[in-house]
């Protein structure tokens, strides 16, 4: 059985990224970027809106996302239509919780997610994820911060497993979810 890993870098107050701001908010350093050099082997997660946007900076950027085009990724949508010009990329055009459950009883890696806001959502509501895990960069992003990484997400608790501080200032937070009815006590 595969892991199923929700996968987010963030700014503290919880976007994914900031109007006018360079990816990774500026901060990425050698051995964050090190760290990510040396994930194990695992099949990239997208969903439509996220697959158009980083295979474009893939056809932009060729040589900073060989890496990730190397790579074996699957995108979920209802909407792209094959052939998809990404390399390595399988299109999956069923309903993802149900195509996801199937992949974790079969598939020859583990499974991350890349951004994928509703993605991930429905993915956390069904139960299925395993591991949730955030990069907290250290900015406040509140006047120019786009896409609220936790609106619309149930309630979860959350069981720390990893923890991990990098280049002094990024903090790398590991999680094991569990979906809860409400608060404690409630």
């Amino acid at each position: 059985m595969q892991t199923l890993m929700v996968d987010f870098i963030i700014s503290l107050d919880g976007y994914g990224h900031g109007e006018g701001w360079p990816g990774f908010w500026g901060l990425e350093g050698p051995e964050y970027l090190g760290w990510l050099e040396d994930h194990p082997e695992h099949t990239a997660l997208f969903g439509a809106r996220t697959y158009r946007l980083m295979s474009g900076f893939a056809a932009e950027m060729p040589a900073e996302f060989a890496p990730m085009t190397a790579q074996p990724k699957i995108v979920f949508s209802s909407t792209l239509e094959e052939p998809l010009t990404w390399a390595n990329t399988e299109l999956v055009t069923t309903d993802p919780v149900d195509a996801l459950r199937a992949l974790k009883s079969d598939h020859p890696r583990p499974l991350h997610t890349v951004g994928s806001l509703t993605l991930t959502r429905a993915l956390l509501r069904a139960g299925i994820v395993d591991r949730f895990r955030v990069v907290v960069f250290p900015v406040i992003t509140g006047v120019t911060g786009r896409e609220r990484i936790f609106d619309g997400y149930p309630d979860i608790a959350l069981d720390l497993v990893e923890s991990r501080t990098f280049d002094g200032r990024l903090q790398l937070l590991e999680y094991v979810p569990t979906l809860i009815d409400g608060p404690p006590g409630g």
